[in-house]
């Protein structure tokens, strides 16, 4: 969706969900899993289904109509929404996977995860041709973190429940957040703010170094919730 609520909509998504992994990975590390871990898996999912129907049911949404009058309606809100329906899909089936261990191979949750992520890169990279150079330049770093995230989530396939694996996935993913959230505040300015010279060349060099920080502060969060965590199961014995 070309307006900031369009960026900060998934980004809102990608944050909830990567911090959501911060601390739940390294309980999940400190704890042996139990009934209580596997039924947190479903909550995290709601987040998917709302995201995908708010993204069609805002006031400028496609309402869920994709050709009209003879022209396609509103394709950037259709690759939102495809987006969240890979998602919607990879919540399904680590669902069934955590539901009917004895009919879902083992891994194939991380697998479509790593689809859907992969998916969001793919859509993305096509999502900005013939766009200002800044607009451009900004969303190919959002891609690094996607594909980034998707090679980390495969790799889960083959190493599952390795917490250095997971922490890459929850600080990649809050990355993401983050960065569409930038992404939302740089071409799309909210509070009247002076718009950005797509054009200007120390403008790209700024947002360049500006992912650098993101990915700092993805880092420092993901290892902030870890060490919380661990003073939480350890010094307080719970």
């Amino acid at each position: 969706m070309a307006n900031f609520k369009g960026h900060a909509l998934p980004g809102s998504f990608f944050l909830i969900i990567g911090v959501w992994w911060s601390v739940k990975f390294p309980l999940k590390y400190f704890h042996q899993k139990g009934k209580k871990n596997r039924l947190s898996q479903q909550q995290q999912r709601i987040e998917i289904i709302e995201g995908f129907l708010a993204e069609q049911l805002v006031p400028d949404g496609p309402f869920f109509h994709l050709y009209q009058d003879d022209h396609w309606v509103k394709l950037m809100n259709w690759q939102h929404s495809t987006m969240y329906l890979f998602f919607g899909i990879s919540g399904i089936v680590d669902m069934l996977t955590y539901l009917s261990t004895h009919i879902m191979p083992l891994g194939v949750d991380r697998l479509v995860l790593s689809m859907s992520v992969l998916n969001e890169g793919f859509l993305f990279y096509y999502h900005v041709h013939n766009r200002p150079l800044l607009d451009q330049h900004i969303h190919s770093l959002l891609l690094l973190s996607a594909f980034g995230g998707s090679i980390s989530i495969f790799l889960e396939v083959l190493h599952r429940d390795n917490i250095v694996l997971e922490l890459l996935r929850a600080s990649l993913t809050i990355l993401q957040g983050s960065w569409f959230w930038q992404i939302g505040f740089v071409l799309f300015p909210p509070f009247g703010t002076v718009e950005w010279d797509q054009k200007d060349e120390h403008n790209i060099m700024f947002i360049t170094m500006c992912f650098s920080w993101h990915c700092i502060a993805a880092l420092c969060v993901v290892a902030i919730n870890y060490m919380l965590v661990y003073w939480y199961v350890w010094e307080k014995g719970t």
